[in-house]
């Protein structure tokens, strides 16, 4: 199976980004409030169930994320939000899938196309590539909490796909549907879990091995990403581990 979006790892090179608090607060809090929109109740909204187990994962404060979850369902003000995928071409052609999540998408659009022209890419029109990508539901492990057989016992009984790794971590692949069942179920068993959140995968993926184009894409998908509207970012590139660590050193 083609992995992961390699971008996770370049993130982790690069100290991740959203370990700003601020800012990772307001992807966690915008996606609760969009995943809140389908419906307020956890019971029923596995979205809605995601995105608060992932704020909570990063200790969000309770009373924000009931917050986030109020302006979804109406309750309070400030949930028109909405949802956006931009797509384009990075430096050497790479693929990438932007999601954000906008209460003014003239200004969102506007902003990502200046990225994407002032780092080396440009954006392009819908299904230009959105066709390399498919909507998964991704869960990451840490290799030190289980063992991997065991692990693939555990969530392929729950309905995964695959499961694969990294020097890290588990990556466990599903259905979107699937997500919070395989994750409830490896929770379950008393086995941490770093993330759980739904992705969008490349089919294929393309390697860039030119110090210089590698540096060109790290620095347009971190551009990318420390965009107020953007929510995540996802590459159909993988970067060798030795020359990542040598241009986000």
């Amino acid at each position: 199976m083609a992995g992961h979006s390699k971008w996770s790892k370049v993130k982790r090179f690069k100290g991740a980004l959203d370990a700003k608090r601020g800012k990772l607060f307001s992807k966690l809090s915008k996606e609760i409030t969009v995943a809140a929109r389908s419906g307020g109740d956890v019971g029923l909204n596995p979205r809605l169930r995601s995105a608060i187990f992932a704020a909570r994962a990063q200790n969000m404060p309770s009373d924000t994320i009931d917050r986030a979850v109020k302006k979804g369902t109406g309750e309070i003000g400030g949930g028109q939000l909405e949802e956006l995928v931009y797509e384009g071409y990075g430096p050497g052609g790479i693929a990438l899938l932007v999601e954000a999540a906008t209460d003014n998408k003239n200004r969102t659009a506007a902003d990502i196309r200046s990225i994407f022209s002032k780092n080396h890419g440009n954006l392009a029109g819908s299904g230009a590539v959105a066709y390399l990508f498919k909507r998964k539901g991704q869960i990451a492990v840490p290799k030190n909490s289980a063992e991997e057989d065991r692990l693939l016992e555990i969530t392929l009984d729950a309905g995964a796909e695959d499961l694969t790794s990294d020097e890290e971590f588990y990556l466990i692949t599903t259905s979107p549907d699937h997500l919070y069942t395989v994750g409830e179920a490896i929770r379950r068993q008393e086995i941490p879990v770093e993330s759980q959140r739904l992705t969008f995968v490349p089919e294929t993926t393309v390697t860039v091995e030119e110090p210089g184009l590698a540096e060109q894409v790290v620095r347009l998908c971190e551009t990318l990403e420390e965009n107020d509207d953007v929510q995540s970012v996802h590459g159909n590139f993988e970067i060798p581990e030795q020359l990542l660590a040598k241009v986000t050193g």
